[in-house]
Parts: structure tokens; C-alpha cells; sequence
């Protein structure tokens, strides 16, 4: 097959999904990610093995030699040309399975973390051997290296198959406008509920965009769902991204990996409005600074543990369920006046229907802060920002945002923040002080604070319009007599008059 080029993954994935067959795609998702995954690190392997054996030191089949590197180590019955050339042959489900054990063995770091089950009766081998052939395309040049084009292949079937279940998957705008927000330059970033990691993977792309490192950040995620947790593990690995996400998936309320954890920043996504959350095995929790959230909604359960992880200087962005800035269940009003009380709210933006893939709800972002005065004392503001009219529907049912729209809103954000070139916009942005929030009983709906925006001026003179819209009624009202009379017509003929 020819070398992958940029425009292709939406070709790849559609051959991908005709081999799926009768397997699920929340399980053909493992099947897909783990042998590109595979296909991944054997490239990158084979890179450094050549150059290796070029060197002719007799190093190359010495794992420290890539490990020293950031590569893994490939044993030769788990390299991707040996799993090619047994694509054919009925075992080819044990072998590849063989191959992740071994890579498992040799690499500390994906211990636990690659599926293991290609070998199941279920999934046909035949089909299995094609999508072996279809991922043998050739990389290892130097220009499709610089692309990463893996890698990105690796996220767009992340993206797809969250469009199909989206239990683990943020929209990517949503994701670059969060990270745009925030600007993780350098320091700590966290996720309590990383999910498959693309928080951590567009952070470093900023990183990267801005010229900095990526060695300058350190990602510490923890993650709920088993399967989702070593995707994760395997998505931060084909970005060479080194990040703690615990010893095992767990729950990020009673089995918290990180307790002594306090972050420069912190970028999230949690699931709205969970019921069954064990609220009622936390009442006397210490991250419950600011009231003790209801057991029927983990909501502000969510935002004061991120509260509690921020550090002295931190910043978090993470997304919320609309109702989170208005509610006044369960004592979660109370919650949130003493969360703004506290100087704590920095932004709050609305976003549009439809950026989920499986669901239509609305969502806002929040970005709280601890270090309001800097670079300016902004204590007693908040900014709101009403984004609901932006966005364009790429689909009947799905809305994307913009690079551009992306940018206006963060360059808003930023704007208020540093006290340069910022000004309220009617309909779009304000900055209210704390004595007015109280006035409106400290509901966060930035539609309260902004205002309607001015309609546009109508240019078409009133005698031309009275004349338009009167002839347009008479012509409605002609239509409805007539419609009238055949109604009556029609009852007629069954026996009915009126």
C-alpha cells in the first residue's frame, strides 16, 4: 500500500469499518486502536533499529538502547513484519496477541495496558488478516515521521468511534478552545477524568505550536473505566507523552490517585448529572469546602474537587451541564454563592447545541483560578461570555467551532484578563462585578449579563414594507377562506355540516 498521506484517513477508516463485520463497534474500537497502536511503535522501533545497525556497535537488539529514547522495545515475534507476513494464516489472532504479551513484558510501561483477546472465535480471522494488510502501509520516511501521520490516524478513529458511543471522546473544539483558554505552557496539568487522553494530547500540541517543550509539561490523569483508562495509556505512548494515570483505573472520588496532587492547571470533561456517585459515603469529605454537594448529582462534587487540586497560582477550564450555573437544588445555589464569594469564578462561556456527537445538550465552560490579582487584580469581576449563535453544523446532527471562533472567544478571555484591548460587546461579552452577580442572585447564565444583541438596521423604507406585508397577508388570508371552504366541503360529503 502506498504511503498514508493526510487526506486518506477518512478513506482508511471506511475500509476499516467494512472488515467490522458482526463485532460492535464499542469493541471493534480496541480491536482497530490496538493494532495501529501496534503498527506504531514497531515503526518507530524499526527506525532506530536500522540506524542501529548502521552504527554497527552491535546494539540493536539491546532495549535500554530505545528505551533511552522514549521507543519501546519491540521483541522480533510482536515487529510488524512478522505480524504482515502471518496476516494469512488461521493463527493470526494468537500471534497477534503473543506479540502484545511480549511487548507487554518487555515494557514496563504498558504492563496491563494492550488488548489481549484477538485470538476470540468471534472475530474473524479472515477480516482480521485484511486489516493487517490494510495498516501495512510504509512510513518510515522521513517526511511522513515529521507529519506524525500515525498518530493522527490514531485520532481520528478516536474521534469517530467516540461519535459512536462518545463515553470517551471530547469534541476537539471543545478541546483546543479549553487548552487556548488556560494556556498550559509549563507545569502540572490534570484530568480527573481523562478519559482517552486528548486534554494531555492537545495541551502538548500548544506546547509545541508555541515553541515550547514537551518535556515542560506533566500530565497526571485518572480515569474511571478500565478499557478507556489503556486507551489513554496507549494514546500518551504514540505521542511519546510521559503521564501518570495512576497504578489502575479507579473512581476519582473514593480512590483518588493523586491526593497530594496540586496543579498549574487543570482541563476536564466530567460526565453531567450522575446520580450514583457515593455521595453518601463523603459527607464529612475536606474537598467539600464550600458545601457538601447532593448525593443525586455529582455536579458540584466535580467542580470543588478540581477546586481542591488547583495550586496557589492554578488554573482549571472544564466543561459543565448548563444547568450547574443556575440551579438551585439541594442546596447546590449555596455551593455555588460561596464558590464566587470565595473570588473563584474567572469565566463563564455558553456554548452551542449539538458539539457532542451522541448527545444535543448544552454545555458551558467554567474557568475557575485561585491567583485572580494577577497579572491584574480581577477579584471582584467575572467575565461572561455568550458563544450559543457560534459554531457551524458539519452535519445534521453535529456542530463544530471554528478556528477563528475558537480564537475570538480566547482572545476575548485573555484581552479581560491582561486589561488590554478588552470591551464589553452586547450580546456577546461582559465583565460583571461581584455586587452585580449578587443581584442576580449569583445565577452564572452569561444571557443575564450580556444582553440582546442590537438587530441589524433595516434598510427597506416603511410604506414599501407596510405594502409587502399587507399584500403577503391578504394573499395568506385569501389561502385560508379557501382552505376553510374545502374543509367544509369535505366534512359535508361524510355527513357533517357546521
Amino acid at each position: 500500500m502506498a504511503t498514508l498521506n493526510l487526506g486518506f484517513e477518512n478513506q482508511l477508516w471506511e475500509m476499516a469499518d467494512k472488515l467490522r463485520g458482526n463485532i460492535e463497534a464499542s469493541e471493534y474500537k480496541h480491536v482497530v486502536l490496538g493494532l495501529i497502536f501496534l503498527k506504531y511503535i514497531s515503526d518507530a522501533f524499526q527506525e532506530k533499529h536500522q540506524q542501529l545497525v548502521a552504527e554497527g556497535a552491535g546494539f540493536e537488539e539491546e532495549p535500554d538502547e530505545y528505551l533511552a529514547e522514549n521507543i519501546f522495545f519491540v521483541p522480533n515475534i510482536a515487529r510488524w513484519s512478522y505480524i504482515k507476513d502471518s496476516a494469512k494464516t488461521p493463527t493470526i489472532g494468537k500471534i497477534i496477541d503473543d506479540a502484545m504479551i511480549e511487548i507487554e513484558k518487555t515494557n514496563a510501561a504498558l504492563k496491563g495496558v494492550l488488548p489481549k483477546n484477538y485470538a476470540r472465535p468471534e472475530l474473524d480471522k479472515t477480516k482480521l488478516g485484511e486489516l493487517v494488510d490494510l495498516f501495512s502501509f510504509k512510513i518510515g520516511d522521513a517526511e511522513s515521521r515529521a507529519k506524525d501521520v500515525l498518530g493522527r490516524v490514531y485520532e481520528y478513529f478516536l474521534s469517530h468511534f467516540g461519535s459512536s458511543d462518545g463515553e470517551f471522546y471530547t469534541p476537539p473544539s471543545i478541546v483546543k478552545l479549553l487548552v487556548n483558554m488556560i494556556e498550559p505552557y509549563k507545569g502540572r496539568i490534570y484530568d480527573p477524568c481523562c478519559g482517552s487522553g486528548g486534554m494531555f494530547v492537545q495541551s502538548q500540541k500548544f506546547v509545541e505550536e508555541h515553541q515550547g517543550r514537551k518535556d515542560d509539561i506533566h500530565i497526571y490523569g485518572q480515569e474511571f473505566t478500565a478499557t478507556t483508562w489503556r486507551l489513554c495509556k496507549m494514546n500518551l505512548a504514540i505521542r511519546g507523552i510521559d503521564g501518570n494515570l495512576g497504578e489502575r483505573d479507579a473512581d476519582t472520588f473514593t480512590n483518588d490517585q493523586h491526593k497530594s496532587l496540586r496543579a498549574d492547571y487543570i482541563l476536564a470533561n466530567p460526565p453531567f448529572n450522575i446520580k450514583d456517585w457515593g455521595g453518601n459515603k463523603l459527607k464529612e469529605d475536606s474537598r467539600w469546602k464550600y458545601g457538601v454537594p447532593p448525593i443525586g448529582n455529582a455536579n458540584y462534587a466535580w467542580i470543588q474537587h478540581i477546586i481542591s487540586k488547583l495550586s496557589p497560582s492554578g488554573i482549571a477550564g472544564f466543561v459543565m451541564a448548563n444547568g450547574t450555573m443556575s440551579t438551585t437544588s439541594s442546596g447546590e445555589d449555596e455551593i455555588r454563592k460561596n464558590i464566587i464569594e470565595a473570588g473563584l469564578v474567572d469565566c463563564i462561556v455558553t456554548m452551542p447545541t449539538n458539539l457532542f456527537y451522541t448527545v444535543t445538550i448544552p454545555v458551558c465552560l467554567w474557568f475557575v483560578t485561585k491567583n485572580k490579582q494577577q497579572p491584574r487584580n480581577r477579584q471582584d469581576q467575572i467575565l461572561f461570555i455568550d458563544a450559543r449563535k457560534m459554531g457551524t453544523m458539519v452535519t445534521r446532527k453535529h456542530r463544530e467551532l471554528s478556528d477563528d471562533e475558537i480564537k475570538q472567544i480566547s482572545d476575548t478571555y485573555h484581552n479581560w484578563k491582561n486589561g488590554t484591548n478588552y470591551q464589553d460587546i452586547t450580546g456577546f461579552c461582559k465583565s460583571a462585578n461581584l455586587e452585580e452577580v449578587r443581584s442576580h442572585e449569583y445565577i452564572l447564565t452569561p444571557g443575564r449579563y450580556v444582553g440582546i444583541e442590537e438587530a441589524a438596521k433595516d434598510s427597506e423604507p416603511f410604506d414599501e414594507k407596510m405594502t409587502r406585508l399587507t399584500g403577503e397577508l391578504a394573499e395568506l388570508f385569501a389561502k385560508s377562506h379557501h382552505l376553510e371552504e374545502e374543509i367544509r366541503n369535505q366534512l359535508k360529503k361524510v355527513g357533517y355540516e357546521f
